[in-house]
């Protein structure tokens, strides 16, 4: 089975934990999942991947840190028809930042793996944890597909 990439940016830890509720996930399934703090991300293993996740908190006025930012610009021309886990914690708001980002990559040719991105207020519950790892296993799937 490939590689499952799964790249995150975390100002707290809380999507770092998030991150990693989605690699058990993917093991569970038998994947190989590769957890990367965004500044040692390679936008080509996204380009060349069919299927991955993106974690991102809301950051300032319910944003993308410039960092995901970044890193969506750089791929963006490689979507079409990839199959892409969203996830990210917040910490007030209502998820406003995760409907643009799921909205956007939408835009871009991507399919929302479970139709929509996996927030958590502040530290995963037992419900995100769960939804979390299914995006995982999902993910190890699509992946075995490819």
């Amino acid at each position: 089975m490939s590689d499952i990439y799964v790249v995150y940016f975390s100002s707290t830890g809380n999507t770092e934990e998030m991150a990693k509720h989605v690699a058990d996930g993917i093991e569970r399934k038998g994947g190989n999942p590769v957890l990367t703090e965004i500044g040692s991300a390679d936008p080509d293993n996204l380009k060349e991947a069919s299927a991955f996740a993106l974690g991102c908190p809301a950051c300032g006025a319910e944003e993308l840190d410039e960092s995901m930012e970044s890193l969506i610009e750089e791929i963006s021309g490689s979507l079409e028809g990839k199959n892409v886990g969203l996830f990210g914690s917040y910490g007030w708001g209502g998820g406003d930042w995760m409907r643009e980002w799921e909205k956007r990559m939408a835009e871009r040719g991507a399919k929302i793996v479970g139709g929509e991105g996996v927030i958590a207020l502040e530290s995963p519950d037992g419900d995100a944890e769960k939804q979390l790892k299914n995006l995982g296993e999902a993910l190890a799937e699509l992946g075995a597909q490819a």
